[in-house]
């Protein structure tokens, strides 16, 4: 016998890969931010380094990150960036490279963490995310929303080399941005429950590891209602890690997919149509109540909880019409249309008015 003529079997091999990027240094406490400076120096980056902040956050925090920067030895410069548009985004980026940075700060909100991740990966250099608000779950992913023509955009960039999270800080921004965190959070329950959809009607991957951690921030955040009510440091460092989790499933999964589903689609509607009038994650938070009461699950858990903390739960406490929520609802659909959710489905609006008026029952 012929030895190549054989067949002879063998086990395939196993080539499939992935490449997640997650932050290496998370400090999270009660004033931390003093430990900046070590953090910096643990990365061994040496050249200068970018502050970036807005106007409010520069005095409360952005000044102090520079100053313990400045007095530890370190190149430091500071930049005030205002929306986050590809303009101004270009702008930081031209600004950190005339510098030669080799390190961005931002210290700030959702937008000004959003800015510097992008900015680190369009020119190739680390950041870290020092956050003054807990208002949205990007604290620590690897994705980014960017304000362009056709409306706001999700884009790759990186998530921070390092997170330094200073609960006593956090504690004094706004009741009402770490209440938009929170709704945030909550709305992980019905993007999990999206992505389960996509896969039955498009056959979507989905991450079992990255909807597991998803869920459990979001249970984190159900459970401990009561207690983030009270808006203290305590509630702070609750919110936080449950931000830091679901920022980490979305790096496992490699996008927004763990954390964002319809309810998103319809808070970049309401974003578009109602520019500057609710916070994302307030949008967000109304937008899974729809959403679980069109998927037929516990609508009234989510709506409780949101309601326990002071989140609004209906379009009226958003300031907003039923015929303005009913309308973003309908149009979820033409954003981001790869992204497949309950808002794609063969809903009509009599489905749509139904869950709107649900959302006022006791």
């Amino acid at each position: 016998m012929v030895a190549n003529t054989n067949r002879i079997l063998k086990d395939k091999t196993f080539d499939k890969s992935r490449w997640i990027q997650l932050p290496r240094d998370v400090v999270v406490g009660h004033g931390v931010l003093s430990q900046l400076p070590t953090v910096v120096a643990d990365l061994c980056l040496p050249g200068p380094v970018l502050i970036i902040a807005g106007k409010t956050t520069m005095q409360t925090a952005g000044v102090e990150v520079l100053t313990l920067l400045t007095d530890a030895g370190f190149d430091a410069s500071s930049l005030i960036v205002g929306d986050i548009t590809y303009q101004k985004v270009t702008r930081v980026a031209n600004y950190a490279q005339a510098l030669h940075s080799v390190l961005l700060i931002g210290v700030g909100g959702g937008r000004v963490i959003d800015i510097a991740k992008i900015v680190s990966y369009n020119i190739d250099i680390q950041f870290i995310s020092v956050p003054t608000a807990l208002s949205h779950d990007g604290i620590t992913s690897s994705r980014a929303s960017i304000h362009t023509d056709e409306g706001v955009v999700s884009v790759a960039a990186h998530p921070p080399i390092a997170v330094v999270a200073d609960t006593e800080l956090l504690a004094h921004s706004p009741k009402r941005m770490t209440a938009a965190g929170y709704a945030d959070i909550v709305a992980n329950y019905t993007a999990v429950l999206d992505w389960e959809l996509s896969q039955e009607k498009t056959g979507e991957a989905v991450s079992e590891y990255a909807m597991t951690l998803s869920m459990i921030a979001a249970e984190l955040m159900v459970e401990n209602a009561d207690s983030i009510k009270v808006f203290d440091e305590k509630s702070a460092w609750t919110v936080m890690k449950a931000i830091f989790a679901s920022g980490i499933a979305m790096s496992i999964a490699g996008s927004s997919r763990p954390a964002s589903g319809g309810e998103h689609k319809f808070a970049h509607v309401l974003e578009q149509t109602v520019p500057g009038k609710v916070l994302h994650g307030e949008a967000c938070g109304l937008g899974a109540i729809i959403s679980m009461y069109l998927h037929k699950g516990n609508w009234k858990k989510i709506r409780d909880s949101l309601s326990a903390i002071g989140a609004p739960t209906t379009p009226k406490e958003l300031g907003l019409s039923d015929e303005e929520v009913i309308a973003a609802v309908l149009s979820a659909k033409n954003i981001r249309k790869e992204r497949f959710t309950i808002f794609d489905t063969d809903i009509s609006e009599a489905d749509v008015r139904e869950a709107v008026a649900a959302l006022y029952e006791p």
